[in-house]
């Protein structure tokens, strides 16, 4: 159904009223050169799904190998996943000019190697430059980033972890290592990122960072309301949209805190999550993380409630499972409010700049609007739910006290982005600290 026949329905509604439809941001990666570099490590043949994994994302890549990564996967693999022709070698007759090391560099957004074994990242370290990737990396005037791979012995040797410190002082940015099993036998860290969390990496790393020094807390996915200890009631939320707006936040910047319901997500990289199970866990673990963050100084600046939260609890909860007695008795329930969590954060003092989502069924901006004004709130984002719980797309309306937005049908990674620069500019200016008047002699 498409969004425009939920909003309000009033006929005789005038153009100048009627939402906005606005086009989606191009995502981080898009249009994006990449040059891959890949040197002679076992993780080499995870490099091949990493290049396609960024041209799924939207990047332009161009594969550069070490001569000891040849013996791990060939050069034919990366051409035709790529269309672009390998360059291994720094006297490659293909370039026009014979400076390899010149021209690559300067076509390209991004310099990612992946795998940098641990001496590639010696010869980074000591500005060696004895083939063409380190050459190209000495020689670069675009950002480089790697992802270690090597034997946990390798990673922890104190001569390696010298070289790592010494890359980051040199503004290199370093990805991983992740730690677990290792081709060796052995356990531990060391293994490279895999590609989606490369991929993530690299998204991040070309998104803006408009959410710079912000801290963010965001609710997410169902809650489950126990009935006994083998029911309850919850909904069909999945998290998604939550998810989204939480690893948008982190691309963005900002120091996000998720709160999540009960869902099957991994937590989104650079997000700090707590899981939770009812509504009334979710309410007190929102309030005691602002308490927490207040106290110290660093309040949140914006409070996002995506979670689908249960309005209503059993006032009762059975101790154990409540029986079936004949094939026609039924149990009779008695049903509470829970806490509204939105609105209790909205009348906190100083409360973080506040962002509300309503899931309805039909009259969307008119049910969106009036939940805006019952919860005292600057900003609701509405959708019909049954429309997009579970699914990874979706399609909303953007509420504020003056003017309505519609967002086209898209990934809920793309809405995302959406949302987060639109609320990044609503955020009030951070607050200029007035220094302290000096004592004078």
């Amino acid at each position: 159904m498409n969004i425009q026949s939920q909003i309000s329905g009033d006929a005789e509604r005038s153009s100048a009223d009627a939402p906005q439809n606005v086009c989606l941001p191009a995502a981080p990666a898009t249009g994006q050169r990449i040059v891959l570099g890949v040197s002679g490590g076992v993780a080499a043949y995870k490099a091949a799904e990493l290049a396609r994994s960024l041209q799924r994302a939207g990047a332009t890549v161009r594969v550069v190998m070490t001569e000891a990564a040849t013996h791990f996967v060939g050069t034919a693999s990366f051409q035709a996943l790529t269309g672009e022709p390998v360059i291994t070698d720094q006297w490659d007759q293909r370039i026009a000019n014979g400076m390899a090391h010149i021209e690559l560099s300067r076509a390209a957004d991004l310099l990612l190697i992946a795998p940098a074994t641990a001496d590639l990242m010696a010869k980074l370290a000591h500005g060696l430059a004895d083939d063409l990737l380190t050459t190209l990396c000495l020689a670069r005037d675009c950002p480089l980033m790697i992802a270690p791979a090597m034997n946990r012995q390798m990673w922890e040797h104190p001569a390696t972890r010298r070289n790592a410190r010494q890359l980051r002082d040199d503004g290199v940015e370093l990805i991983g290592p992740d730690s677990g099993d290792q081709a060796c036998g052995e356990t531990g860290p060391g293994r490279m990122l895999e590609p989606e969390a490369i991929v993530e990496a690299v998204c991040a790393f070309f998104t803006p960072k408009r959410l710079a020094g912000r801290r963010v807390v965001i609710t997410a996915g169902p809650t489950y309301e126990a009935i006994d200890p083998v029911r309850g009631i919850t909904n069909r939320s999945s998290g998604k949209m939550g998810y989204a707006i939480a690893r948008a936040c982190a691309r963005a910047g900002a120091a996000v805190s998720l709160i999540s319901g009960p869902v099957s997500l991994p937590c989104p990289p650079g997000v700090q999550r707590t899981s939770v199970i009812s509504a009334l866990e979710m309410h007190d673990t929102v309030h005691r993380h602002l308490d927490a963050l207040d106290s110290v100084g660093t309040p949140s600046d914006c409070f996002i409630a995506v979670a689908a939260v249960a309005d209503w609890r059993v006032s009762s909860v059975s101790e154990q499972k409540i029986k079936k007695t004949d094939d026609t008795s039924v149990p009779t329930l008695q049903f509470i409010q829970n806490p509204d969590i939105l609105a209790s954060v909205a009348r906190r003092p100083k409360a973080p700049y506040c962002v509300g989502f309503a899931a309805e069924s039909e009259a969307l901006e008119h049910n969106g609007r009036e939940k805006l004004a019952r919860k005292g709130i600057p900003l609701l984002i509405a959708n019909i739910g049954h429309e997009t719980f579970g699914r990874d797309d979706n399609q909303i309306l953007i509420l504020d006290g003056e003017r309505s937005i519609a967002l086209p049908r898209a990934s809920k990674d793309a809405l995302a982005q959406a949302l987060v620069e639109d609320i990044a500019r609503r955020l009030p200016a951070h607050a200029i600290p007035t220094p302290s008047p000096r004592l004078q002699a």
